[in-house]
């Protein structure tokens, strides 16, 4: 597929929940990560306002394991301690497909649309691990990102069969990601086949919520937008020379 990268990432642990688990109490991880989550470690890979990025499918590489620690986060009401038990999932490895469209709702940043410019620093970026900090769910899941073919090596799940999870977050829709300007919620119910699960895009799924409504960033050039020229000129430059 055109515009698209392949990366591996992984960490000690991973906690992929649902938001609005996130207020306090205990906490328990999704058996697989988010489309979001993975939307998310791939916009600190390499993002643009002028690019959405879209996650295709994702390859569990090691079998799915948990482990429950106690944590003393501070309550939701005051800022004392409480004690609260979370289940991370634990030496989580997974191999990622995903790829960029214009975000054609910004017809603001259409000076910003060079295709082949934006997939080369993409590329370039996931080679170098990333732009930003990767997180597996949560700020305290530390995690890498290195370069790899997504069918390479063996998986514990290979030939392992269909193994459903049900209903299940799936992302957020953003206000500049839609027509209406809407901050929306999605739902949908995963099947993995032999260790692969092909996520739907986010117009497709089963269930759409609406949170609230929402407004779009305003970007403009030179004053808090680099246009992909000046940063395909300025990354590359020491290749050219």
């Amino acid at each position: 597929m055109r515009n698209q990268i392949e990366f591996k990432v992984y960490g000690k642990y991973a906690l992929f929940t649902d938001p609005v688990t996130r207020i306090g109490g205990e906490k328990f991880t999704y058996q697989i990560p988010t489309y979001q989550a993975l939307k998310g470690i791939t916009e600190s890979i390499y993002w643009k306002p002028t690019i959405t990025w879209y996650i295709d499918e994702v390859r569990v590489m090691n079998a799915i394991q948990t482990e429950v620690k106690g944590v003393r986060p501070i309550k939701y009401q005051d800022d004392s301690n409480d004690l609260a038990y979370y289940t991370y999932l634990r030496e989580p490895v997974y191999h990622v497909r995903a790829h960029f469209e214009f975000n054609e709702n910004r017809p603001d940043l259409a000076y910003d649309r060079n295709e082949e410019k934006h997939h080369n620093i993409a590329k370039r970026c996931v080679k170098r691990g990333g732009r930003r900090d990767i997180y597996l769910g949560t700020r305290e899941c530390q995690g890498y990102v290195e370069y790899c073919e997504f069918d390479s090596g063996s998986g514990f799940y290979d030939n392992y069969g269909e193994i459903s999870f049900g209903p299940m977050f799936h992302g957020f829709t953003y206000p500049d990601e839609n027509s209406t300007e809407e901050l929306q919620a999605r739902i949908w119910s995963p099947t993995m086949r032999d260790g692969k699960v092909q996520f739907v895009r986010p117009e497709d799924c089963e269930i759409i919520r609406l949170i609230r409504k929402g407004s779009v960033k305003p970007f403009e050039e030179n004053v808090n937008l680099k246009s992909v020229d000046d940063e395909y000129e300025e990354i590359f430059k020491e290749v050219n020379r």
